[in-house]
């Protein structure tokens, strides 16, 4: 991954996920627009689970799809991180999340203060019924996760959501400014 790809600025990778190569197409789309990846968009946007197409090109290759906000509560104290909003799991390559199994209901997100980062994780599985739902949405892992069920990482994206009345946009500051 490089500096300039947008999961690394927005400090997905680092927060969320472990730097990987994208080898699966993940479309997702909500209101029958496309999301496109560090996208603005309200909570009356995101209200009902959107339609997401996973690409591949065998359909006894299984996948696991993850909804999480590394920002909850908030982003200045994101103690929650991560907060898991949706986990469907048993997704048959070349098809959809509507093919797999709900692990996890869609739960919109509705965040209270500050611009969070909603993202989308695909994982390749080992197998069918490999994977199974976590005990609690919140202080989920989705390294954690992977680790248990030996899951890999095939592709990632991400959106923006902040209260209806909100403005402005995320600030990312430069590596030297973060204090690491």
């Amino acid at each position: 991954m490089s500096a300039v790809d947008p999961l690394v600025v927005a400090r997905v990778i680092h927060d969320v996920l472990d730097p990987f190569t994208s080898t699966v197409l993940l479309s997702i789309g909500y209101n029958n627009r496309l999301l496109l990846r560090g996208a603005e968009l309200r909570p009356s946007a995101v209200v009902s689970k959107p339609r997401v197409d996973v690409g591949g090109n065998d359909m006894r290759v299984l996948y696991t799809l993850m909804l999480v906000d590394p920002d909850a509560p908030s982003p200045s104290h994101p103690t929650l991180r991560e907060y898991l909003h949706w986990m469907v799991a048993d997704i048959p390559g070349t098809t959809g999340v509507s093919f797999g199994q709900e692990l996890v209901v869609y739960e919109r997100p509705e965040p209270r203060s500050g611009i969070h980062r909603m993202v989308f994780v695909l994982f390749q599985q080992l197998g069918r019924g490999t994977v199974f739902a976590p005990d609690m949405r919140h202080n989920f892992s989705c390294r954690s996760l992977a680790r248990q069920y030996h899951l890999s990482i095939v592709a990632a994206t991400y959106f923006n959501c902040q209260i209806e009345g909100g403005w402005g946009g995320r600030r990312f500051r430069p590596e030297s400014s973060q204090g690491e």
